[in-house]
């Protein structure tokens, strides 16, 4: 399946191609979905992070698969889905 939406489902705008930005010290990467529900943190705010490394030993693996969105030009309506397709290229 590829996801191409071209008309926004609310005022029929054409829609335009991006990827939610996830900002961090120095670099830019595309946000990802991650399986589970987010835990909270100890310290100051925020969830937990993944330990991706040793995640990778465990039984259940958290699944993480980028997000991809879709703006509208007239309306401004974000359309998002998470896709491997959406993985910065």
């Amino acid at each position: 399946m590829s996801v191409q939406p071209s008309m926004c489902v609310k005022c029929d705008g054409i829609m335009q191609q991006g990827f939610v930005a996830d900002v961090t010290h120095g670099a830019v990467y595309v946000s990802e979905w991650v399986s589970g529900p987010p835990e909270k943190k100890f310290f100051w705010d925020g969830v937990k992070r993944p330990n991706w490394f040793t995640e990778s030993f465990s039984n259940e693996p958290k699944k993480r698969i980028p997000i991809g969105a879709f703006r509208c030009e007239s309306c401004g309506f974000l359309e998002v889905y998470s896709r491997d397709e959406f993985a910065a290229q």
